[in-house]
């Protein structure tokens, strides 16, 4: 097929996958009073019955380990404007949650004010995949914001939907 090339670097490979649009998620859980997380653009839908999202988990992050160990973890679908907070949550470095405000389940799930969608969550299953992990999530609540835009990433950059 004409305009088709052989995969030969994951440089390669990010940036087709860039071609994609996602929203931006934070996938938190409070440790001890103290909110823990990660951001994850490989988010999706997956079922209703049971409700079920899936996102994907370098196996190379160093916050995941601790993440999979708390018993319910809070989903937040970033809002537009929010793309310091996935910065942030993305870094290695300092405090993740500096600048930002969030809010804590009774259950310890993290949430990030501001986001267009929470999930309360609790992890149905994990199926290693290449370099990451599909971690599928239950969901056991929600609260949705459809007014908020979502933060869109695409082509290496946060980009906004167009009003319509």
């Amino acid at each position: 097929m004409d305009g088709i090339v052989p995969v030969t670097t994951g440089e390669q490979l990010r940036e087709a996958f860039g071609c994609f649009p996602s929203g931006v998620t934070a996938v938190c859980a409070a440790l001890e009073g103290v909110p823990v997380g990660l951001a994850a653009s490989s988010f999706t839908s997956v079922s209703v019955t049971p409700p079920l999202v899936s996102v994907c988990i370098q196996h190379s992050s160093t916050t995941w380990p601790i993440l999979r160990q708390r018993p319910r973890l809070g989903l937040s679908v970033l809002g537009e404007g929010q793309d310091h907070v996935c910065t942030r949550l993305a870094g290695r470095h300092g405090d993740r949650f500096a600048g930002t405000d969030w809010s804590t389940a009774a259950d310890g799930s993290v949430f990030v004010q501001g986001a267009t969608l929470w999930l309360d969550c609790t992890i149905h299953a994990e199926i290693p995949s290449g370099d990451h992990d599909i971690v599928l999530l239950h969901i056991h609540g929600l609260r949705a914001d459809p007014a908020t835009p979502p933060l869109v990433f695409h082509g290496s950059r946060f980009r906004r939907l167009a009003a319509g």
